[in-house]
């Protein structure tokens, strides 16, 4: 009731404006996608100059290239390193460890795991939410989902994206990978992996269309129905690719097949790599055949680091040079791509004159999934509550392409669960990233890394032990960040949380 009346009151007091008071928004959200899945580079040399690498020759994105070209990208953008965690944050603007919803939500059972919190937000997003398509509701704009939600497990509130906030929700539920990719295949209603089919897709069987081809077809049919509503649009388009199966798509498969170094299943991944691509550049197309491209922002990113098939499990390789994978503590398991960008450039426009966004440039300040939120609610004039905290920060000022000394340089990414990279918190700040391990079995004896990322950007050369009063107040800062936010920890095996321990690292550290 007391979420209903915040939102009643919004509703009233914004009048939910004319349409052509606010640009459409678009979200493009590609899951398991890390920042060197791509033949568009988002690294950069000292002097902030975006630099080339072996997979950036491997991967085929030209429509992300387009889009960088006419925008700005981030050179470090993060995200929650499993898929949930960062779907809510987008949702809420909140760290994993204010929600809760730390680690990817099983549909059918709750995966907390050994030594996971035990009441951890495995339902995720509920109705009480203040979410980013609620929020923007407000400001009179039509909120379409179309793809993968992974919200919450089956039987809850978010489990329905349209429970969450949206007038429409096409393809989205419980679950966090398709059934197959194949529309022979029903998606996985007919072959493949049944308990993850994709549903409400059945027109698009008979003619084999590509999974992702069909969510962008449908995408397409939702802006077209908006412009007839003359509704200024916000469109969640969340790509179930490029998540495993990795099942090619046949169209792409020339550009990789006579790679004698990768196996299969990586030239798979390229192909749904290319296929994502081509989605994103039919969707400029349509909106610039529309005339609604210069009225239109899109925000492309990732939802995790990569889960390229190539290396080793630790995935040494999939996000190279960069350490890690999706799932692990490392910046190939955090760090994302991040473009955003007008549809189509035009300094004259209105909504670009408030949003100049430079053409071409690489951002080097850090930001993360946590900033679209705010971003989007003052790019709207929406006005979020004082009963709904966020955590992230607007991100007009580094969009313009200029430094942002008010915007926090720091991340915070709390997984206390197992997965490639087990019970941990990690804490940047400047160059600065501490990771933080509790060690559940022998929670008496913690451990945690530090390292220099402007010096040792592929985390090669751990320093806690050389720099221990720069280790220690950030582990100070950590934990003061934790119990703000409400975090939870993981438990021993006698049922006991475990919270970081301080006094141990000031021992160990002073000595």
């Amino acid at each position: 009731m007391k979420a209903q009346l915040i939102l009643s009151g919004l509703a009233a007091s914004s009048l939910f404006v004319a349409a052509e008071e606010h640009p459409n928004i678009i979200v493009f959200l590609v899951d398991d996608m890390g920042l060197m899945d791509t033949s568009c580079p988002f690294l950069t040399d000292s002097s902030g100059k975006p630099v080339r690498h072996a997979l950036n020759e491997w991967y085929h994105t030209p429509n992300m290239e387009r889009l960088a070209a006419q925008g700005i990208r981030f050179s470090t953008f993060y995200a929650n390193s499993v898929s949930s965690p960062s779907r809510a944050s987008i949702m809420t603007g909140q760290s994993s460890a204010r929600h809760h919803t730390t680690n990817w939500i099983n549909s059918e059972t709750n995966n907390r795991d050994q030594y996971g919190p035990y009441d951890w937000n495995w339902k995720g997003l509920t109705t009480k939410d203040l979410t980013l398509p609620r929020l923007l509701k407000t400001q009179g704009y039509k909120t379409i989902h179309v793809g993968k939600a992974h919200f919450g497990c089956m039987g809850s509130e978010g489990e329905i994206p349209k429970n969450v906030g949206y007038d429409v929700n096409i393809a989205g539920s419980s679950i966090g990978q398709p059934g197959s990719y194949y529309g022979r295949n029903g998606y996985g209603n007919i072959q493949g992996y049944k308990p993850r089919a994709v549903q409400g897709l059945e027109k698009y069987y008979a003619d084999d269309v590509f999974l992702t081809d069909a969510l962008t077809l449908e995408a397409n049919a939702q802006i077209d129905k908006a412009i007839e509503e003359q509704t200024p649009f916000f469109l969640y388009l969340a790509h179930y690719a490029v998540h495993a199966p990795f099942e090619k798509d046949e169209r792409f498969w020339e550009h990789y097949a006579s790679s004698s170094d990768k196996s299969d299943q990586a030239k798979a991944f390229a192909t749904l790599i290319e296929s994502m691509d081509k989605s994103l550049g039919d969707l400029i197309d349509h909106l610039e055949a529309k005339g609604i491209a210069e009225n239109t922002l899109i925000i492309f990113m990732g939802d995790n680091g990569s889960d390229a098939p190539l290396g080793d499990s630790r995935g040494y390789s999939s996000s190279a040079p960069l350490r890690g994978k999706k799932g692990s503590e490392f910046e190939g398991g955090m760090r994302v791509p991040c473009i955003v960008a007008w549809a189509k450039p035009n300094k004259k426009n209105a909504f670009q004159k408030e949003l100049p966004i430079p053409q071409g440039q690489v951002q080097t300040q850090m930001g993360s999934v946590l900033d679209i939120y705010p971003t989007l609610a003052a790019l709207s004039e929406a006005n979020i509550p004082d009963t709904h905290p966020v955590d992230g920060q607007d991100l007009h000022k580094l969009l313009s392409g200029q430094a942002d000394d008010t915007h926090a340089n720091s991340f915070l990414m709390h997984f206390p669960h197992n997965h490639r990279g087990s019970y941990f918190t990690v804490y940047r700040e400047g160059d600065w990233k501490l990771i933080y391990y509790y060690n559940p079995e022998h929670s008496e004896r913690p451990d945690c890394t530090l390292y220099n990322l402007k010096d040792d950007p592929y985390e090669e050369h751990e320093i806690s032990r050389k720099q221990p009063e720069q280790t220690l107040a950030l582990l100070r800062q950590m934990i003061k960040e934790l119990d703000e936010k409400g975090a939870q920890y993981p438990v021993n095996f006698e049922g006991k949380e475990i919270r970081p321990n301080l006094a141990y690292f000031e021992k160990i550290l002073d000595e």
